[in-house]
């Protein structure tokens, strides 16, 4: 079919772009390893704040330290996961206003593959590295019954909040179409939504948390999953079924996505320099 064989075209220059960048960094290895070590470091400096705030108090919003290291480090995987690989899309106004996409347009590879890859930043691995580590130490201090679904869902969480995230940078890039400079904008829904998900649905107003799990659903990335696998129950009174449909959320929310893409990039008129 058409669509896989672009599917497949997208991903081998998507791959190659990637290649390229990384053989580039690993030019300068001392340099790499600083940056990774100092972006993961930079990082732990928000969970060391919420560990700073705990010798203060016993729970924040009913959530002990372990439960919130365990919405902080899958949201972090997950959002270190998606910014890795689709982070540059946050340049797309950029992009636009400077005309740089026009190279883009007559090389012989998908667009949205070569927007997310120009430039790919390894040293972005230290954001994803920290997150899994606090993750792991959240999973073996939490006093939490587990059974083969709640198992299942730890990985099926991480993997599917950083495609929900990816679509979230699709989307926003799309918007830059239209908007012009308008990373900001973006930016509020990736690293804030980011920031928001490392803290407890709990704290937060009923409004906001409709918001975010029926028109942007980011609450699948990590809060509904998590709060199966801590056995509480969800704000708004969902079934706990649902904390398992995070695969299905991140597809239909790429659909509008990559449609929103397209239609932005149908649109796009050169600047003529």
């Amino acid at each position: 079919m058409r669509w896989a064989g672009r599917l497949a075209e997208g991903l081998r220059g998507y791959v190659l772009i990637v290649a390229m960048w990384i053989r580039a960094t690993m030019t300068y290895r001392t340099s790499f390893l600083l940056a990774t070590v100092g972006n993961g470091a930079i990082t732990l400096l928000d969970f060391a704040g919420i560990y700073v705030m705990f010798r203060h108090v016993d729970a924040l919003g009913g959530f002990s330290l372990p439960e919130i290291a365990l919405l902080y480090g899958s949201c972090s995987a997950s959002f270190g996961l998606s910014d890795l690989l689709l982070g540059n899309m946050d340049r797309m106004g950029q992009r636009v206003r400077d005309g740089s996409l026009d190279t883009m347009l007559v090389r012989p590879v998908p667009v949205l593959a070569q927007v997310a890859a120009d430039r790919f930043a390894l040293r972005r691995l230290g954001r994803v590295t920290q997150g899994l580590a606090v993750l792991v130490w959240s999973l073996a201090v939490l006093d939490v019954e587990w059974t083969a679904g709640r198992v299942l869902l730890v990985p099926v969480m991480v993997l599917s909040g950083a495609a929900i995230f990816a679509a979230v940078f699709v989307a926003g890039g799309a918007f830059q179409f239209v908007a012009g400079d308008a990373a900001e904008v973006q930016n509020s829904f990736t690293y804030g939504g980011a920031t928001m998900l490392q803290y407890p649905p709990t704290v937060f107003a009923r409004d906001l948390l409709r918001a975010v799990t029926f028109v942007v659903p980011l609450a699948f990335v990590n809060w509904l999953p998590a709060l199966e696998v801590l056995g509480r129950p969800d704000p708004l009174g969902l079934p706990g079924w649902v904390a398992y449909l995070s695969p299905l959320v991140a597809f239909v929310v790429f659909l509008p996505a990559s449609l929103a893409w397209r239609a932005g990039l149908r649109s796009y008129r050169s600047t003529g320099s």
